[in-house]
């Protein structure tokens, strides 16, 4: 098995939604495009990674969304050395479709207070629905690892919640550990590097936004 050296996990950048959330009533959200500044986030991005890459090899996975879509183009790596494929199970969390905007923010409310990782959407999926495709991915990933010519990195370039619930399911985060982590901002990245023991290490950690409490304490 050849596991790969690393595993970067890329958010994308600024996208249209993220600056006025009412396009969401014109537009579904899997056609949202990068802003300018999303553009400028996700080229940033990319100087940084060509040069963490160098001359290494990448198996590259992509959200088929247009807005990561966009990340990865702007991102330009080198072609001659990157295996791209659209990779659906790593698209955003699902809020259903057309949207109507005072009625999403009631359900991030009812979200908040119910909690990220069960709370489902309607019409849509909770995070929970997510952690299990994002699973049925990693077997798939896995198995690639047995091919003899893998590429020595894998790059992932996905959403913020899936970033998240990826290393929740990688590292066997609890639900409660989950739900104190915030997103990385647009046009972030997390890598995983392969250590010497043979275990992979997050080189830096989630932003957090309040301290978990472990669910099985009374209460």
């Amino acid at each position: 098995m050849v596991r790969p050296h690393r595993i970067v996990l890329v958010r994308h950048g600024e996208s249209e939604g993220n600056a006025d959330d009412s396009v969401y009533e014109r537009k579904p959200d899997h056609a949202l495009r990068l802003t300018p500044a999303g553009r400028e986030q996700a080229s940033a991005a990319g100087v940084r990674l060509r040069e963490l890459f160098g001359t290494e090899t990448i198996s590259a996975y992509v959200s088929p969304y247009r807005r990561t879509l966009q990340t990865f183009r702007e991102l330009r790596l080198d072609p001659t050395r990157v295996r791209m494929r659209e990779e659906p199970r790593l698209r955003e969390q699902d809020w259903g479709n057309w949207q109507d905007q005072n009625d999403v923010r009631l359900q991030k409310a009812y979200r908040d207070a119910y909690g990220h990782f069960f709370y489902r959407f309607a019409q849509g999926e909770s995070g929970a629905d997510v952690y299990d495709r994002v699973g049925s991915f990693l077997e798939s990933l896995y198995r690639s690892f047995e091919a003899p010519d893998h590429p020595e990195n894998v790059l992932l370039v996905t959403h913020g919640l899936t970033m998240r619930l990826f290393c929740m399911r990688w590292f066997h985060w609890s639900v409660a550990e989950f739900e104190a982590l915030s997103n990385p901002g647009n046009g972030e990245f997390r890598v995983l590097l392969l250590g010497p023991d043979g275990r992979y290490r997050l080189d830096r950690p989630f932003e957090r936004w309040t301290t978990h409490e472990p669910y099985d304490l009374d209460g």
